[in-house]
């Protein structure tokens, strides 16, 4: 399908204007950033421009710097397939650049630049506990931070509303400027490999057709973030740019508003759906031999949601302190008790239940359908 808008028309109708997004871009290249993970006219850039690579093909030399799932996640489609789907957006490559000297602060310090309502990611990892507030990554996308002796990509998709983080090795990840089904397509920068983030599988250069390994990104307020680990630190907006983060250009969360309210998409997907609402937030994760989704509503209703995803029998369980869903191999059964759950006659909570976790994460029902067709969803 075409392209029905880019972000930079969005930005004029709605009043936003290039002008509020300049600011310094640092050595990387230009003085003027457009939000969003695109480039701007002339169609998509597709090519591994650093290391010469074909992305149909896969080219290049492999990797090393990046630690690689052992199994890889299903995907849906041929990769000359995926590549002639990839498009351009606004920006050029790290026209929306990366944070890759986060600084932080602790929450007792964070004072009223942060709503209890705002929406934050939060990793817990390595002992360390952070969150990154929603407004800061929408004009980043990628933050490369490091968590005791492990560097991890968290990545923010503002299109897709899907927040993952994943282990990058020896290496950062950037934002390429092109979008694949209206998602985030990141880069490395040891192979310029190309990565759409809902994917996190390569589907051009050295890592081409090997899949990262997730490190688990939690989407919720900064109240309900605070509340459970109240010794958390907070991205602060020293990120070494300049960019309006009292305001975010497609609209706002808390409330919800503009694009994160309304139907209507920036850059149409390759499949579309029309069961469900395309913004409907569901509870995805995916296996080497298929995909699951539930939407978030009805998983907190009913708390435990199992399925299929693939040949992988699952389930999903609610946590109401946060907001959100876990998903694990469904070895045994998993009943609710309470807000906790029952395994074989021990309670657990929904974040330590003692099965297989399954990578999981939020997503607009749109973009998960686009990428994973065959999913099995429960609404």
């Amino acid at each position: 399908m075409g392209e029905k808008h880019t972000r930079r028309a969005m930005l004029a109708a709605t009043g936003g204007g290039l002008a509020a997004l300049a600011g310094c871009l640092g050595s990387g290249g230009g003085n003027t950033a457009s939000v969003g993970g695109g480039g701007g006219g002339g169609g998509p850039d597709t090519t591994a421009a650093d290391t010469g690579s074909d992305p149909t093909t896969g080219g290049g030399s492999p990797g090393t710097a990046v630690p690689l799932a052992d199994e890889r996640f299903t995907v849906e489609y041929d990769y000359a397939t995926l590549n002639d789907w990839v498009r351009s957006g606004g920006p050029p490559k790290d026209g929306i650049p990366s944070i890759d000297e986060p600084k932080f602060e602790a929450a007792s310090k964070v004072g009223s630049r942060v709503r209890p309502g705002d929406p934050v990611f939060g990793v817990e990892l390595n002992g360390e506990t952070k969150a990154y507030p929603q407004s800061i990554l929408v004009w980043h996308e990628i933050v490369n931070d490091t968590f005791g002796n492990e560097n991890v990509a968290v990545s923010y998709c503002p299109l897709t509303g899907t927040a993952i983080g994943y282990l990058r090795g020896d290496t950062e990840f950037g934002v390429s400027g092109n979008l694949l089904n209206s998602n985030l397509v990141m880069y490395d920068r040891e192979t310029d490999s190309r990565w759409p983030q809902v994917m996190g599988t390569a589907i051009s250069g050295g890592y081409r057709d090997h899949s990262l390994q997730h490190v688990r990104v939690t989407w919720t307020t900064w109240d309900k973030w605070k509340a459970i680990h109240p010794d958390t630190t907070l991205l602060t907006e020293d990120t070494g740019y300049i960019r309006d983060y009292g305001r975010d250009p497609y609209g706002t969360y808390n409330p919800k508003a503009g694009y994160y309210k309304t139907d209507g998409m920036l850059f149409e997907p390759e499949k579309q759906d029309g069961r469900h609402a395309p913004k409907m937030v569901v509870i995805g994760a995916r296996t080497g031999s298929g995909a699951f989704a539930a939407s978030k509503i009805h998983l907190s209703q009913e708390r435990v949601v199992t399925g299929m995803a693939g040949d992988v029998p699952v389930v999903a369980v609610y946590e109401p302190d946060l907001d959100t869903g876990y998903v694990y191999r469904a070895d045994s059964e998993v009943v609710a008790d309470g807000e906790q759950y029952e395994v074989d006659g021990e309670t657990y909570t929904g974040d330590a239940l003692p099965l297989e976790s399954i990578p999981a994460f939020d997503a607009m029902w749109f973009a998960w359908f686009a990428f994973y067709p065959s999913t099995e969803i429960y609404v």
